[in-house]
């Protein structure tokens, strides 16, 4: 069973490497994978047991190839003297600067398809998941949800603004990205003076996050914000 995962890893891998080409003039399309199939010489049949959806499935590929990048680059940063703040900035463009706009761009329009929104959602969670584990948050309360939300709305927001961003360096980009940051701060506020309210407290302490891995990510006992 193990082997059988590797193979359809490997296959998995080398359909994304196949399909990319095809991307910028087809889309994450049926017709981007069949040319991706064809480029191969892999049987179709084959092709469909690894990626049922298709080209979405590799489209979903490309973003988690990226977020396990993101993951091993997490740990060779030294963000000690940075603010906390600033470390999620700085995790967001890492993660930004590591996919091909047009990519992303067309991997966008195929996620805002009815029937791709759900696993859209989920990719961008996972990835709010993976920057607050690299960061070593370990909260397993409320925060646990409340900070991959936020984050989600942060990094979904400036990937969108950044695929049309013809700034210099993408400089309008990051300037929005802390924009967005401020924002959630003054969310973190808000958020605190509803804690106040009497009984919203003991509710919020009943929750617990998911088992490991069950979604991406896990946040800081110590109560660490944005």
């Amino acid at each position: 069973m193990k082997n059988d995962h590797l193979e359809a890893s490997r296959l998995r891998a080398d359909l994304l490497e196949a399909i990319t080409p095809h991307v910028p003039f087809d889309g994450w399309s049926d017709p981007a994978f069949a040319a991706a199939v064809t480029d191969l010489g892999v049987d179709p049949t084959l092709a469909r047991l690894v990626c049922p959806r298709g080209a979405i499935d590799l489209a979903a590929e490309y973003h988690r190839a990226a977020d396990r990048a993101l993951a091993a680059a997490l740990k060779e940063q030294d963000f000690q003297d940075l603010r906390f703040r600033d470390k999620v900035a700085a995790a967001v463009k890492m993660r930004i600067g590591m996919v091909d706009a047009e990519l992303v761009r067309r991997a966008s329009s195929a996620f805002a398809l009815p029937q791709n929104m759900a696993l859209g959602g989920r990719l961008v969670w996972e990835t709010a998941d993976t920057i607050w584990l690299g960061l070593g948050d370990e909260s397993r309360d409320y925060n646990w949800y409340s900070k991959r939300l936020t984050l989600s709305g942060v990094f979904s927001a400036t990937v969108l603004f950044w695929i049309g961003d013809e700034s210099p360096e993408h400089a309008d980009t990051w300037a929005f990205l802390n924009h967005r940051i401020e924002d959630v701060l003054q969310f973190e506020k808000i958020k605190g003076g509803l804690l106040r309210l009497p009984g919203l407290r003991g509710f919020l302490d009943t929750i617990r996050a998911p088992g490991p891995r069950t979604a991406p990510g896990s946040l800081s006992p110590r109560g660490d914000t944005l």
